[in-house]
């Protein structure tokens, strides 16, 4: 590959064509990532690359999938402004770019907050799950301003209709709430009991079912925070 310095769009589409694996396409393509490239490997390109915004953008551009995921590695996430971001999450259609996205670049963006409240409120499911996961993230570290007993209200009016991804995000800041903020663990637990979202998600041994009120419950035991 060339230099950090020379690197171009088409080098790094070259190096990314030439770490294409079927066999890790198929398992991608499987959960909606349309994409070959083994991610520690996209990592060390990205790595090699460092920092470089306006090749980041010209990345962005080519809608390739694996050069978006090194595009929002080597992006300076607090450049981009909030409408430029917009219209990125409505173009990142491919699940793993629309999390990176957000886990990435939204949420060390200084309009995370603003964004979150518009996309909370946007008919477009896909948006709004990037509402709701910003959202769980919030409720996390800081609940100041936040109307929880809110938010439990729309889970538990909308989460069960919801389509896939919304419903996904929704139920992890049902499980957030509820691990967190101990005086409305009931009422998640309940509310998770009630709708049985994800109740009978398959889950690999050792690992915590997403389903709300088993995910609360390991998650508080774990902590202590009973």
């Amino acid at each position: 590959m060339a230099t950090t310095s020379q690197a171009t769009v088409d080098d790094v589409l070259t190096e990314l064509a030439a770490l294409e694996d079927p066999k890790i396409r198929a398992v991608n393509e499987r959960h909606g990532d349309d994409h070959g490239v083994n991610l520690t490997e996209l990592r060390a390109v990205a790595k090699r690359l460092k920092t470089q915004h306006e090749l980041a953008g010209q990345l962005w551009g080519t809608g390739d999938t694996a050069a978006r995921l090194v595009a929002i590695l080597i992006s300076r996430p607090k450049a981009y402004s909030a409408e430029e971001l917009d219209a990125m999450l409505r173009d990142a259609r491919v699940p793993k770019v629309h999390a990176w996205l957000v886990s990435y670049i939204v949420k060390k963006s200084p309009h995370v907050e603003e964004l979150r409240t518009a996309w909370l409120a946007d008919p477009d499911p896909v948006v709004a799950g990037a509402g709701w996961a910003l959202t769980s993230d919030l409720v996390a570290k800081s609940s100041d301003g936040l109307d929880l007993s809110g938010l439990l209200d729309t889970i538990e009016a909308q989460m069960k209709d919801a389509p896939d991804r919304l419903q996904w995000a929704m139920n992890e800041s049902l499980a957030t709430i509820g691990i967190h903020h101990p005086e409305h663990r009931a009422r998640a637990i309940g509310i998770g009991e009630e709708l049985e979202v994800l109740k009978d998600y398959p889950t690999s041994p050792g690992c915590t079912s997403p389903y709300a009120p088993i995910w609360i419950d390991e998650m508080v035991r774990r902590q202590g925070r009973r």
